[in-house]
């Protein structure tokens, strides 16, 4: 299982490396793992990843799976330490998803013909020139001796070509012309641009105001200053124009649609969100 050889930049910046062949979902071996043991057995920064993931999860539980050997899916364990010591505040674990989308945002940056195409889509996409790369699940899990942490996954087409997009607003590191897409090279750029902001995060008590994490995640979301369709948790849906991101990073919407709310800005907190193409 720990194949440190083939991927040693990316284990080496792991304080437990777990590589799997195959797996159903790296989520679900990580949250089994962590329920289970202490930070002794699972201690912060532990990552499993595989490119052969065969029941990936998205958001509102939908089906994530590709071809074997073409697309990277990866967990890490983050267990928040704060120099008070305190734990992190409820709003505060909601930046999560978007620390993730950032640090893949910067990865990728580095791999790409131009730096600026490698957007984060709110609340836990990465784009490039507007089409996905990257989906980012993160979970709660209470470990076997109450303490609390978070499990970040993230999924990455490499490889996929044309024929194996699941979506035609999909793309892959291949048709974006990167200068590598292999599993180590994106895996350990990744992982250090996590590390780098989680600490970030970490030091200002899980303040992104503070931290400047904020206007940083805002100046990299490229669902700002678009219209965009939401649909919430009860299958509702509104339209508007996106203008920010609040506090705890939820998403504030002016909005034109329905017709009775036009004018009002909604505070987006969980939401499924389509860009709104300009014709």
């Amino acid at each position: 299982m720990n194949d440190m050889s083939e991927h040693a930049a990316s284990a080496a910046l792991a304080n437990r490396w777990l590589w799997m062949s195959h797996a159903g979902s790296t989520n679900d071996e990580l949250v089994w793992l962590a329920h289970n043991g202490s930070a002794v057995d699972v201690p912060d920064f532990t990552v499993i990843a595989t490119d052969d993931q065969r029941s990936g999860r998205g958001r509102l539980g939908r089906a994530w799976v590709s071809p074997p050997g073409a697309c990277l899916a990866a967990s890490v364990l983050v267990r928040p330490s704060t120099p008070s010591g305190r734990p992190l505040t409820a709003h505060a674990w909601g930046w999560f998803p978007l620390l993730a989308g950032l640090a893949m945002t910067r990865a990728l940056a580095q791999l790409l013909p131009r730096a600026e195409s490698a957007t984060v889509k709110w609340p836990n996409d990465v784009l490039i020139d507007g089409r996905k790369v990257c989906g980012i699940l993160c979970e709660l899990v209470t470990d076997a001796t109450g303490a609390q942490a978070v499990v970040i996954g993230t999924g990455v087409n490499l490889t996929l070509n044309e024929s194996d997009l699941p979506v035609d607003t999909a793309t892959s590191l291949t048709l974006a012309g990167a200068i590598a897409t292999d599993v180590d090279t994106v895996l350990a750029s990744y992982l250090t641009h996590l590390h780098r902001l989680i600490r970030v995060f970490e030091s200002a008590e899980g303040d992104a105001r503070s931290s400047g994490l904020h206007d940083e995640v805002s100046r990299m979301c490229d669902t700002l200053g678009r219209r965009i369709r939401v649909e919430l948790p009860d299958r509702s849906v509104v339209m508007g124009h996106a203008e920010s991101l609040d506090h705890h990073g939820q998403l504030c919407v002016t909005l034109d649609t329905p017709a009775e709310r036009a004018g009002e800005v909604s505070v987006v907190g969980v939401g499924d969100v389509t860009h709104v193409r300009v014709v």
